[in-house]
C-alpha cells in the first residue's frame, strides 16, 4: 500500500523537510496552477485574463519553473517585519536624539534650501518606485518573486515615511522655508527633477513584468539611489547634517538587500535559459539612458551649495554608473547601453 503523501510533497522528491521560508512561500499563485485554460476562472478573453496572459505568461523572459527561484535572504513576512522594526527603532532614536540637541536650528540657510529642493521632494520618486515594485509583485510568475517584490515595495513605503518624518521636523525648525507644502510644486516644475519624473512616469506603463523588474531593480534603483542615498549622505555630513546622513545610510541597507535577490533572480533565469540574458539586456539598454540623465540632473542640484561640502557631479554620476555596472555584472549582464 502506497504511503500517504506528506504536506511538503508539492516540492517533489526533495528528500528533506522544506525550510520555513519555502513552506510559507511555495506555489501561492492560483493563477499559475497546472492545467489551467486561463490565469483565472473566467472567460479567457476577460480583460484580467488577457492582461496576465499577455504581460506575464507571454513575457519574453521565459522559464519552465519559476518556483525554483529562491531569495538569498529567504525572508518570510515575520522575519521581514522583525528586521525592519529594528531599523525603525534606530530611526526613532536618531530623530529623538537630534531633536533634543536642536540640530535642525543650527543648519545653514544654504543647506536648508538644498534639503527643501532635493531631499524632501524625494518622497515622490520613492513613491513612484514603490508603485513599480508593487506591480512586479502583483504580476510576477512565482510567489517567491512576488514576496521579494512586495517586501521591496514595503521598503519604499518605509523610505517615504522616513523622508516625511524628516520633512515635518524641518518644517518645525524652519516654518517659513517651504517644507511640507512646497514639495509637490518642486517635483512637478523644477527642471532638475524632470528627467527623474519622466523616467518614472514612463516606466509605470512598462506592463511586461520582466521589463518593469529590469527597469526598477537593475537600472533605476542602483543608479538613482546611489546619488540620493550615498552621495546625498556624504554631502549632508559635510554640511553638518548628520541626522539626514545617518537616516539615508539606514535606508541604503534595503537597497543592498534588493541587489542580492535581483542578481539571484537574473542568474536563475539565465541558468534556466541562456536566451533570457538577451531579453534582460534589451530592457537594460532601453532604460539606462533615462536613468543616467536623471542621476546626473539630481547630482547637479547638490553642486549648487556655496560651500566646501558640495557634490562633484562627474564623480557622483560615475559612482552611480559604477553601482549599476557592479550589479549587472553580478547578474551576468553588460553594464549599460551599447555604443
Amino acid at each position: 500500500m502506497a504511503s500517504r503523501l506528506r504536506t511538503w510533497s508539492a516540492f517533489g522528491d526533495i528528500r528533506r523537510r522544506p525550510s520555513e521560508y519555502e513552506i510559507v512561500t511555495h506555489q501561492l499563485h492560483y493563477s499559475m496552477r497546472k492545467g489551467r485554460d486561463a490565469p483565472y476562472e473566467a472567460n479567457p478573453a476577460a480583460p484580467m485574463n488577457m492582461w496576465f496572459s499577455t504581460y506575464r505568461d507571454d513575457s519574453p523572459l521565459a522559464c519552465e519553473d519559476w518556483d525554483g527561484f529562491r531569495d538569498p535572504d529567504q525572508y518570510t513576512y515575520r522575519e521581514y517585519c522583525a528586521r525592519q522594526d529594528e531599523k525603525e527603532v534606530v530611526v526613532r532614536e536618531l530623530c529623538s536624539e537630534f531633536h533634543d540637541r536642536g540640530h535642525d536650528g543650527k543648519l545653514s540657510k544654504d543647506w536648508v534650501n538644498t534639503l527643501r529642493t532635493v531631499f524632501t521632494p524625494g518622497r515622490y520618486p520613492l513613491h513612484g518606485m514603490q508603485l513599480m515594485a508593487a506591480y512586479v509583485g502583483q504580476i510576477a510568475p512565482s510567489s517567491y518573486i512576488t514576496n521579494a517584490s512586495c517586501f521591496e515595495a514595503a521598503d519604499y513605503v518605509r523610505a517615504v515615511c522616513v523622508v516625511a518624518y524628516r520633512t515635518r521636523e524641518l518644517q518645525m525648525a524652519h516654518p517659513k522655508a517651504g517644507f511640507v507644502d512646497g514639495e509637490q510644486a518642486t517635483w512637478q516644475s523644477q527642471k532638475e527633477w524632470q528627467p527623474a519624473r519622466k523616467m518614472i512616469e514612463e516606466a509605470l506603463v512598462a506592463y511586461d513584468w520582466s521589463e518593469a523588474f529590469t527597469a526598477l531593480n537593475l537600472v533605476f534603483r542602483p543608479t538613482l539611489e546611489s546619488v540620493f542615498y550615498k552621495t546625498f549622505s556624504e554631502v549632508a555630513s559635510k554640511n553638518g547634517d548628520e541626522l539626514t546622513s545617518l537616516l539615508l545610510a539606514n535606508l541604503n541597507d534595503d537597497n543592498e538587500r534588493s541587489a542580492r535577490w535581483s542578481a539571484a533572480l537574473c542568474q536563475y533565469a539565465i541558468g534556466q535559459d541562456k536566451k533570457n540574458a538577451a531579453v534582460l539586456q534589451r530592457w537594460v539598454d532601453k532604460w539606462t539612458p533615462a536613468a543616467d540623465e536623471a542621476a546626473k540632473s539630481v547630482a547637479s542640484m547638490l553642486n549648487t551649495i556655496p560651500a566646501e561640502g558640495k557634490a562633484d557631479v562627474k564623480k557622483a554620476t560615475a559612482a552611480a554608473k559604477g553601482a549599476r555596472a557592479a550589479l549587472l555584472e553580478r547578474c551576468g549582464l553588460a553594464g549599460g547601453t551599447k555604443k
